[in-house]
């Protein structure tokens, strides 16, 4: 199961656990987007991919998804909790509804979607929990206030959960992506250029500079390292928390 999977960081994991013979049931708000994405991923795999209609911040949707999942192949070995990032702004710029919006959107679904999955996993002898988060949690941005508060809840979220889980073979890790072009990044860019009167284009660039390897990544790198946690070659990772960012933390 990966959720917010349409394009973007989801759509890459997606893809790269077809690739690797995984039968992926894909969810996004929009069911038309869904199945454009199943529909090119299965034919570039051939692997059997379902689509779903699921708003993260939904919690029947939540349930819905994994009920069909379950009925279509028997049942969850992974998760990838995923949904899309909060507006960017400055402290002041927010109000209550703002910040339950985003606790909803990013942490609580997170809560949710695991939680759902975990009767099935418990039931199978265990599995594989992967979220999706950012480096922000790590290095907080200036900008992404409500981003770096809750992303930051979901990764304690995580190393909680990967103690109490372990015993039960249920592995919990998160990945923390940099700047991966996608349009939620691009947008960000955009954002910046309005803010300070610089174009896209150089905003892009500067951001660049902050790179040492001197590039965004994309989501094909990023769908790699994320199905490499979720599979068994890392059987002994749990608790883990992968930066994928070109080497762009700073933190030790």
């Amino acid at each position: 199961m990966v959720a917010a999977s349409s394009r973007g960081l989801g759509f890459g994991v997606a893809r790269e656990l077809a690739c690797e013979g995984v039968k992926v049931s894909l969810a996004s708000r929009d069911l038309a987007s869904a199945e454009k994405a199943a529909s090119q991923i299965h034919e570039e795999t051939e692997t059997p991919v379902l689509a779903s209609q699921m708003d993260a911040k939904d919690p029947a949707a939540i349930t819905n998804w994994t009920s069909r999942t379950i009925s279509e192949f028997g049942g969850v070995d992974l998760l990838v909790a995923n949904a899309g990032g909060p507006p960017a702004g400055n402290f002041d710029t927010f109000s209550d509804e703002s910040w339950q919006d985003a606790f909803e959107l990013n942490l609580l679904s997170t809560v949710r979607m695991i939680r759902s999955v975990l009767p099935s996993m418990r039931q199978r002898g265990g599995g594989s929990i992967l979220t999706i988060t950012s480096i922000t949690v790590k290095e907080p941005a200036e900008q992404l206030i409500l981003s770096n508060v809750m992303r930051s809840g979901v990764t304690s979220l995580v190393k909680t959960l990967s103690i109490q889980l372990a015993p039960e073979g249920i592995r919990v890790n998160n990945i923390m992506p940099g700047r991966i072009d996608t349009e939620r990044i691009r947008s960000l860019d955009s954002t910046r250029a309005e803010r300070t009167g610089m174009t896209p284009e150089e905003c892009r660039a500067d951001a660049i500079k902050t790179i040492p390897m001197g590039r965004y990544g994309d989501i094909t790198e990023f769908g790699k390292a994320a199905a490499f946690l979720l599979s068994n070659a890392a059987s002994y990772i749990t608790g883990s928390s992968l930066a994928l960012d070109g080497g762009s933390l700073k933190t030790v």
